[in-house]
């Protein structure tokens, strides 16, 4: 039976990746890499909520300014010397690692940090990146580190709820210490991280993010990160519409440690694209990765998957994060229809390439 709460798409909108550079040059940059995708695929109509409960838990959890007195200090304005280009990050251990996007540092092979209006530009040095997830970390040396520049703190997302507050810390168009505010807007969207692969359940705000948002913190009413700010969904105009998404803290808080101890993250890889059944639950297969573990396998396009060792696969989302909770390597007995008949297909994962095979 289909269910009855799948969301409409929305349309006439692009998700367009933030101030990886000057704001003209991102925008070329990011259409000749073909970054730019259709929210057809990822974006579902946000859930309304109350102005007057938003308001209420404003004054309940503290005002604005006395978060941001606590916690801009931590975020900082990143200069890509590479590509020319400029972004945010923020401070996350005593150590001097700054947590940013993937897309920031991409292309670039010296950078500068600073910290505050009027603070020094510091050396950091690329620790290391993941565009699955489109996280990296940057390194400055701890002593050059101003006194006020404090850690922040990561909170969880797993609690978070739409109409719970949202702070966005960052420099829009290379205005650094910028502050804006909103809600969370929606939970567990799918954007497209710089390698083509889905990151999931991603954040959805209200909080107005522009280019040179990208990698700063999306906090809570407490002044915990909850959110690593990474793309917009913009009109022609490509600017801020008021949807904008966020890297889930839990999710660096899974990858950001393996950055910093220069481990290599490998994922679990399926090869295979699939899509949403319109009249029943299943992720559909479209697609199968020549020469990937698929393609060895007696699995076949048109075939619905419905779980992954047992695991109930409602949407193609559900198919990927299903396979992300093994390793390389690893069997797993894929559930599926045929022809209306059910049967059961073992498949031994890959490893996920750096880059989704592109036809």
């Amino acid at each position: 039976m289909a269910r009855m709460n799948r969301s409409s798409r929305l349309s006439n909108v692009f998700f367009t990746f933030l101030g990886a550079a000057s704001v003209g040059l991102v925008i070329a940059v990011l259409a000749l890499a073909g970054v730019f995708e259709s929210t057809e695929r990822v974006v579902t109509q946000a859930p309304r909520t109350s102005t007057t409960a938003v308001s209420e838990q404003r004054a309940a959890d503290g005002s604005v300014s006395q978060i941001y007195a606590q916690t801009a200090p931590g975020v900082a304005f990143i200069q890509n010397r590479g590509n020319g280009g400029s972004g945010s990050g923020f401070l996350i251990d005593a150590q001097g690692h700054v947590v940013t996007n993937a897309h920031v540092v991409d292309g670039g092979s010296s950078f500068t940090v600073r910290f505050g209006e009027d603070g020094d530009a510091l050396t950091a040095k690329l620790i290391g990146k993941d565009e699955s997830t489109d996280l990296a970390v940057l390194e400055i040396d701890p002593k050059q580190r101003p006194a006020e520049s404090r850690p922040l703190e990561l909170a969880s997302s797993s609690a978070l709820r739409p109409g719970d507050v949202a702070i966005a810390i960052g420099s829009p168009f290379g205005l650094s210490g910028s502050v804006t505010t909103g809600v969370i807007s929606a939970l567990h969207r799918t954007i497209t991280a710089p390698n083509g692969f889905q990151i999931e359940g991603v954040l959805q705000t209200d909080a107005a993010i522009n280019p040179g948002n990208s990698g700063g913190p999306l906090l809570d009413a407490e002044g915990r990160v909850i959110g690593v700010n990474s793309q917009i969904a913009a009109s022609s105009a490509r600017q801020s519409s008021g949807v904008g998404f966020a890297v889930p803290v839990d999710t660096v808080n899974e990858v950001v440690p393996e950055l910093i101890r220069g481990g290599d993250i490998e994922r679990a890889y399926l090869g295979v694209s699939s899509t949403l059944d319109p009249d029943d639950d299943g992720a559909v297969v479209d697609m199968i990765t020549p020469d990937g573990p698929a393609a060895a396998s007696e699995l076949r396009t048109g075939d619905r998957i419905t779980a992954v060792d047992g695991a109930e696969v409602k949407e193609p989302s559900d198919l990927s994060s299903a396979v992300l909770k093994h390793k390389p390597g690893e069997r797993v007995e894929l559930t599926v229809v045929r022809d209306g008949e059910q049967r059961t297909i073992e498949v031994e994962l890959g490893t996920r390439p750096d880059q989704l095979a592109q036809g």
